[in-house]
């Protein structure tokens, strides 16, 4: 029996020891845990919070989403809120409305604001494309396409005094087609639920962004077989705007903010497209990486994105005339009465 005493006492210090091991290992997990919570608690105490909506989600943007992947903007001391607002007049209502602090849609919205007296009316700050961003499928394969092929057709377009059904009629009226009497066009649909309706058989063609139509284009669904950035011309198309208040109180809020996107931006024209798929494949669930290189190579080749975020007084002015020609301008607004290129010049200057 006493042979044995010894050994039953080095068992039971060996289960202590064992013991307060897996004591300090929970300890010192507990104490990391506590530090990156903590540390990540103290950097959000740090990051100024920006609400920010985007017309729709698209690679259209893509500039913008690498500035978010990549860390630009909390490198800039911004923790960016970003939402979509599903529509050019969904985003200026929230922006005018002070549920988000930048909206990021067409000017357009900006200067039916101005028109309709709103005293705390958008302003433009910044630029990121420079033309329209909508691409054209025709459900039947062609290999000589001209728009003449509208003519008597369905076309599936956008929603009326929206930017993208504008540029749309203004290409035909440019091509000497009348989209009120030559073609029928349904403007009904929301922009997010038009694809679906056209892979339901509705419309002989359709106008829509990518990636959506290349992913259309891969299912077998149409073709695409124009560009209406490249028919329609330079544009003031889409723009980051705040409201006249938060612009002349958050200079500096602004400044750091353009800072990003034009990061975003120089990012995206220095890496390859595999690069660029690589950081934005994230806000695009379920899209094949595939696609969005598809898309984006067609974004890219045709130089849809602003070489920096300066305003273009010219594709603003082009602006105008398309939405004389749609109807949609009760008067020409001046270009310095909405849009503020001193956030994006200082910021370029720099």
């Amino acid at each position: 029996m006493r042979s044995g005493y010894p050994t039953c006492r080095y068992k039971g210090e060996s289960d202590v020891r064992m013991h307060r091991k897996q004591l300090f290992l929970l300890l010192a997990v507990l104490l990391l845990v506590l530090a990156v919570v903590g540390g990540r608690l103290w950097v959000n105490r740090r990051l100024t919070t920006v609400r920010l909506s985007e017309v729709v989600r698209s690679i259209f943007y893509a500039p913008q989403y690498v500035a978010l992947s990549r860390g630009f903007f909390t490198d800039e001391g911004l923790h960016i809120e970003l939402s979509t607002a599903g529509g050019a007049d969904k985003g200026a209502a929230a922006l005018v409305s002070g549920s988000v602090d930048i909206g990021f849609f067409g000017p357009e919205a900006a200067v039916y604001l101005y028109q309709q007296g709103a005293k705390d009316y958008a302003v433009g700050f910044a630029q990121l494309t420079a033309m329209d961003g909508s691409f054209l499928m025709a459900r039947l394969p062609t290999d000589d396409f001209r728009w003449e092929d509208l003519r008597g057709k369905t076309v599936v377009g956008a929603r009326i005094g929206g930017v993208p059904q504008m540029v749309l009629e203004w290409i035909l009226r440019e091509h000497d087609i009348d989209p009120a009497k030559d073609l029928t066009m349904i403007t009904h649909l929301a922009f997010s639920a038009a694809p679906g309706a056209f892979q339901a058989g509705t419309g002989d063609y359709i106008a829509q962004f990518e990636p959506t139509l290349s992913a259309m284009e891969e299912a077998g669904i149409g073709k695409i077989v124009a560009s209406l950035g490249v028919d329609g011309g330079p544009i003031t198309y889409t723009v980051y705007h705040a409201r006249k208040s938060y612009f002349a109180e958050n200079q500096d809020i602004l400044e750091r903010f353009t800072r990003a996107i034009y990061r975003g931006m120089q990012w995206v024209e220095t890496h390859t497209i595999e690069e660029v798929v690589a950081e934005v494949l994230p806000f695009f669930p379920g899209t094949e990486k595939e696609v969005l290189i598809k898309a984006l190579t067609r974004y890219r080749e045709q130089g849809t994105w602003n070489k920096n975020p300066v305003i273009s007084q010219e594709g603003f002015e082009h602006l105008l005339d398309v939405m004389a020609a749609a109807g949609e301008l009760e008067r020409r607004v001046p270009f310095e009465a909405i849009m503020d290129n001193s956030v994006a010049l200082k910021v370029v200057g720099e």
